[in-house]
């Protein structure tokens, strides 16, 4: 048929769209031309590569180590939880028109006892700066705290006339915890806390609320390598006691309270890393009823600082 057949010459329909019936009109001999080497990302113009440096230098360039920053604390019971524990403060936010009961009242007296500035925003404005927190019409500001040096601990220490008596966090990352156990650290009398740089919980205003207050008064220091702090200070004559469900010994046993000691604790489901426990002369486990895993962090380190403290009250040390 005719249009149809395969043969050399054959004709077709008139009106139809279709290309030559012989040959490929050198499209073939063209697509075999080489086209060169394939640009790279940043020159081809559909390619995000080609569009991130525009992109970036319409935006304006930020600092990805800010340091530390105020924090705001938002609502009305947080708020007046951390003016009765007398973290410091720089400044109260309280809403226009916010109706004012007892705690905002109670707010605004503590602040002003204490010389806190006490500034009346607008609410959008207050949403604005605590980003949109459940703020109720009060949001205090809590300046950054200033962490002391590993060796600020032992000179404390020494200052004070009695055997060094430390805490160390590896992996404590609540800040609730962090801030319970500069609390019964500040109770046992233990000269200061040392949390590692990384991977540990920072003094927040919730650490400053849990600690009671007594974060203003224990100085709480940040060791860069928490393992290596450990050795420095064992150097200098302080015994490294871990706290661990396996130890080598129970908290009945712990004749190392009655000299320099630092007691380690670890996170409440890891535990001490490895080579924080290679770093322990002695791991302490606090005997306990059958049934019971392991006990919070806090508690952990409450049990065993108040057993130091009893040792070394015995002894006459204290």
């Amino acid at each position: 048929m005719a249009g149809n057949s395969r043969r050399k010459g054959a004709m077709r329909k008139p009106g139809t769209k279709k290309g030559a019936v012989v040959g490929s009109g050198g499209q073939r001999r063209k697509g075999l031309e080489g086209k060169g080497p394939t640009p790279k990302a940043h020159e081809r113009p559909n390619h995000k590569a080609y569009r991130k440096p525009a992109s970036a230098q319409k935006r304006p360039q930020q600092r990805k180590d800010s340091g530390p920053t105020s924090e705001l604390v938002a609502g009305r019971n947080p708020v007046v939880e951390c003016l009765r524990a007398e973290v410091p403060a720089t400044a109260l936010y309280v809403a226009l028109g916010v109706d004012a009961d007892e705690r905002v009242t109670e707010a605004v007296r503590m602040a002003a006892d204490r010389g806190i500035s006490v500034l009346e925003v607008s609410r959008p404005e207050l949403d604005k700066l605590t980003h949109n927190a459940v703020h109720q019409g009060l949001a205090l500001q809590i300046p950054p705290y200033e962490y002391a040096h590993p060796d600020d601990l032992l000179e404390a220490a020494k200052n004070s006339g009695e055997d060094a008596l430390l805490v160390a966090l590896d992996g404590v990352t609540d800040p609730r915890n962090l801030g319970a156990v500069i609390r019964s650290a500040a109770a046992f009398g233990a000269h200061g806390v040392v949390v590692p740089q990384r991977r540990s919980a920072s003094i927040t205003a919730v650490a400053w609320r849990t600690s009671a207050g007594t974060a203003a008064n224990l100085p709480v220091a940040v060791a860069t390598n928490l393992t290596r702090t450990l050795k420095d200070w064992a150097d200098t004559g302080v015994m490294v006691a871990g706290l661990d469900a396996d130890g080598s010994i129970t908290i009945d046993e712990l004749e190392l309270a009655n000299g320099p000691i630092v007691v380690v604790v670890g996170s409440e489901g890891r535990g001490l890393s490895r080579l924080v426990k290679e770093r322990c002369d002695e791991t302490v486990s606090i005997p306990m009823a059958a049934g019971v895993e392991s006990l919070n962090a806090s508690v952990a380190t409450s049990v065993v600082l108040a057993e130091i403290a009893r040792r070394r009250r015995v002894a006459g040390r204290i």
